[in-house]
């Protein structure tokens, strides 16, 4: 593992990805914070060693380098699942990667389902905590403890200051966040009336197929982390209609100009 996150960090740095100070991980139907950015290096992912390659169709397959609100970032735009048939190091590679370029903090969006109902489509949930429901660790293979503290303390996974700032931005201006708990699945499929119960009773807030994996190697990796969902459909058992990918596409592109504010001024604080 070593050896593959020194060949793709050293092929990054020679196309100029010198020392981010933020990582950045794009979410479905969340990619439009790219233009805010001052581009300086770009590299598909097809192209970095050892990378694996998006396969999902609205999830492009770059890594990109520059500034955003004066700061050095470093994003991916468009991330790996492990519903594409990726390990769940594989899917947390990346993250290895961002980290030996040289950031301390990791920014993470995505879409979700609400399943606390209060909370409505096209609203934005801060996480607070989460449910690891993919059936293993990242951090589960031999030779991890070379890379950091096996047994990996996830008490409090994400940044309480860097929270803290989310809320009193979306408060300035104006902007739903609610604050609660991310329970993360396999998937691809979406789940049936009786799980979104189960989640329910469990004390999951929202549902989604990613961000976990990547949250828990971040902590490995003693990065500060902070992650938001766009609620992209709501999660009723009791009055459930087929869901429409296309549709849940659409409302993470209508909330996401919120996203993009929460990011922007979060970054000028750091």
């Amino acid at each position: 593992m070593i050896k593959l996150i020194t060949e793709s960090t050293e092929y990054l740095q020679s196309k100029g990805f010198e020392k981010p100070e933020i990582g950045i991980i794009l979410g479905t139907g969340l990619g439009q914070l790219i233009n805010e950015i001052e581009i300086l290096a770009e590299a598909s992912y097809n192209h970095i060693p050892n990378f694996p390659t998006a396969t999902v169709e609205f999830h492009k397959g770059k890594l990109i380098y520059g500034i955003l609100e004066g700061k050095k970032v470093v994003v991916m735009q468009g991330r790996f699942h492990v519903y594409e048939g990726y390990s769940l190091q594989d899917v947390t590679f990346p993250v290895r990667i961002m980290e030996k370029l040289g950031i301390t903090t990791l920014l993470v969006s995505n879409a979700s389902g609400a399943i606390n109902l209060d909370y409505k489509k096209g609203e934005l949930m801060l996480i607070d905590d989460h449910i690891n429901l993919q059936g293993g660790s990242p951090l589960a293979f031999k030779g991890v403890s070379e890379l950091g503290e096996r047994f990996t303390d996830m008490s409090a996974p994400y940044d309480a200051e860097i929270n803290s700032k989310f809320e009193s931005i979306a408060k300035a201006h104006n902007i739903t966040l609610h604050k609660g708990v991310y329970a993360s699945v396999v998937g691809p499929q979406l789940e049936t009336r009786a799980e979104y119960r189960m989640l329910k009773i469990m004390g999951s807030d929202a549902v989604g197929m990613s961000t976990v994996p990547e949250i828990i190697v971040a902590n490995h990796l003693n990065l500060k982390v902070a992650a938001v969902s766009v609620l992209t459909d709501e999660c009723d058992p009791e009055n459930l209609k087929p869901v429409d990918i296309s549709e849940i596409i659409a409302m993470a592109g209508k909330a996401e100009p919120n996203m993009i504010t929460l990011f922007k001024e979060l970054i000028k604080t750091l």
